[in-house]
C-alpha cells in the first residue's frame, strides 16, 4: 500500500506505529474497545450514558430482532467489524429477510481473517440494534474522527455523505483546513464546524487521556454529539496521507507520549 517495507521494530510513521501495535500489543482491553457492545461500558464510566446512542436490542440469533417494537428508523451492525452496517430509513419498506440473511453473513464472518487487525479476533460475533442519529434534516449525521495523542487531539477528518459519496476534509482542532489528504475524494468547499465542536473535543480528550494514540468517533446534531467508536488501529495501518511527509508528523507525535504516562 506504502509502497516500501514498514519499519516495525523502530517505526517511524503513524502507519508504521500502527503496524506494530497489531503485531505485538495483546492487552484484552483493546478487544473490548474494538466491541461494539463491551465499550459501551467504557465510555460510560469516563463520560456517562447521555452521549450514547439508544441501544435497542443486541443478539447473537438475527432472526430474533424486535422488528415490530423497533422506530421507525434505526442502525444494524455487528459487534466484531469495522464498515459492516445497514441503515434503516423507513422500516415500512424494510425487507426483514434481507436484512436477516445479511446479519447472518456478518456473523460468520472474521474481520480478523480478512484484515489482519488483530483487536478484532475475540470479539464474540453479535448483532446490535442501535439509535438512528440524523444531522436535524433527517439525514445520517456526519462522522467526525478525532485523532488523539497523549489526550490531546491533534486533528479531525470529517466524513460527510456517509451513505453515499464518503467524502472527507481534514481540520486542525481550531478548525482550519489542513493541507493534508487521505485517500478519498475531499469535501467541496469545505464543512461548517460541528455546533458542538468544543465537546467533542473535550469527549475524545476524555476518552483518550490514557493512551499514546487512540482515534475517537463522534457524531454531532443540533441537539447533542453522540459516540460512534473507538479505534485502536484505523485503517490497519493502510491509510496513506498526501504529503506523504504527514504520516511522519503523526509518527512524531505518538513516539512523544509521556515519560510516566501509564496506559490502561
Amino acid at each position: 500500500m506504502h509502497g516500501e517495507f514498514p519499519r516495525i521494530i523502530r517505526p517511524v510513521t503513524f502507519s508504521e506505529m500502527i503496524l506494530r501495535r497489531n503485531l505485538f500489543d495483546r492487552r484484552s482491553l483493546l478487544t473490548c474497545i474494538a466491541d461494539k457492545v463491551a465499550v459501551r461500558s467504557y465510555v460510560e464510566s469516563r463520560l456517562g450514558l447521555g452521549i450514547l446512542p439508544q441501544l435497542y436490542h443486541v443478539t447473537a440469533r438475527p432472526e430474533t430482532i424486535p422488528f415490530d417494537t423497533l422506530p421507525d428508523r434505526f442502525v444494524v451492525k455487528p459487534t466484531h467489524g469495522s464498515g459492516w452496517y445497514q441503515v434503516v430509513t423507513d422500516k415500512s419498506a424494510l425487507d426483514r429477510v434481507a436484512l436477516i440473511k445479511t446479519c447472518s453473513g456478518w456473523l460468520n464472518r472474521s474481520y480478523y481473517q480478512e484484515t489482519g487487525e488483530i483487536v478484532y479476533k475475540h470479539i464474540q460475533p453479535r448483532i446490535l440494534v442501535e439509535q438512528f442519529i440524523d444531522d436535524g434534516s433527517g439525514a445520517p449525521a456526519s462522522d467526525y474522527k478525532l485523532f488523539v495523542f497523549r489526550g490531546r487531539v491533534e486533528f479531525i477528518y470529517v466524513v460527510t455523505d456517509r451513505l453515499t459519496d464518503h467524502k472527507r476534509r481534514l481540520y486542525t482542532p481550531a478548525w482550519e483546513k489542513l493541507a493534508v489528504r487521505i485517500e478519498s475524494e475531499e469535501v467541496e468547499g469545505g464543512v461548517p464546524p460541528p455546533p458542538h465542536l468544543a465537546e467533542m473535543i473535550a469527549a475524545a480528550e476524555t476518552l483518550g487521556r490514557d493512551w499514546d494514540f487512540i482515534r475517537v468517533d463522534l457524531y454531532d446534531t443540533p441537539d447533542q454529539p453522540y459516540f460512534g467508536e473507538l479505534t485502536m488501529t484505523p485503517g490497519g495501518g493502510r491509510y496513506r496521507f498526501h504529503p506523504k511527509e504527514y504520516d511522519c508528523y503523526l509518527g512524531t507525535l505518538w513516539r512523544r507520549r509521556q515519560r510516566g504516562t501509564n496506559e490502561p
